[in-house]
C-alpha cells in the first residue's frame, strides 16, 4: 500500500510503500522526546516528493541514524540509516503519515537507550 506523509507545513513529504503491521516506540533521548511512532521500510521504500532547503539533519552518539527534520516547522517525519555499508532503512514517524490513526496500531518497545 502507499501511503503519503509530511511535516506540520508541508515543506518536506514523502511517500512510503509497504504494508504497515505495526509501530515501535523508541526510548533513545531523542526519540523519546519528539514522541514519534516509527515504522522501519528499506530505504528504497521511502520516496521524498518536496524538500528542498527544508529538509535538516541531526546525528549524534555514534551518528548511525540521521534524524531528519523540516526547517520550517521543526517536525521529524522520518529518520534515515545514514551507514554506507549493508541494508539501509528509513524509518517512519507515522505521526506525519495521512490516514493512519496511530492509537489503532500494536506498538513494540525499543530499548534504544541500551542500543
Amino acid at each position: 500500500m502507499l501511503y503519503k506523509g509530511s511535516c506540520h507545513c508541508g515543506k518536506v513529504a514523502f511517500e512510503v510503500e509497504g504494508e504497515l503491521g505495526g509501530a515501535v516506540r523508541c526510548n533513545c533521548s531523542i526519540c523519546a522526546r519528539k514522541g514519534a511512532l516509527l515504522w522501519a521500510v528499506p530505504h528504497d521504500r521511502l520516496t521524498l516528493v518536496a524538500w528542498g532547503d527544508d529538509l535538516g539533519r541531526y546525528t549524534f552518539g555514534e551518528a548511525k541514524i540521521a534524524h531528519r527534520f523540516c526547517r520550517g516547522c521543526g517536525i521529524h517525519p522520518f529518520a534515515e540509516d545514514v551507514r554506507e555499508d549493508g541494508e539501509r532503512n528509513a524509518y517512519i514517524n507515522l505521526n506525519c503519515v495521512a490516514d493512519v490513526d496511530p492509537s489503532t496500531l500494536s506498538v513494540f518497545d525499543f530499548d534504544g537507550r541500551s542500543a
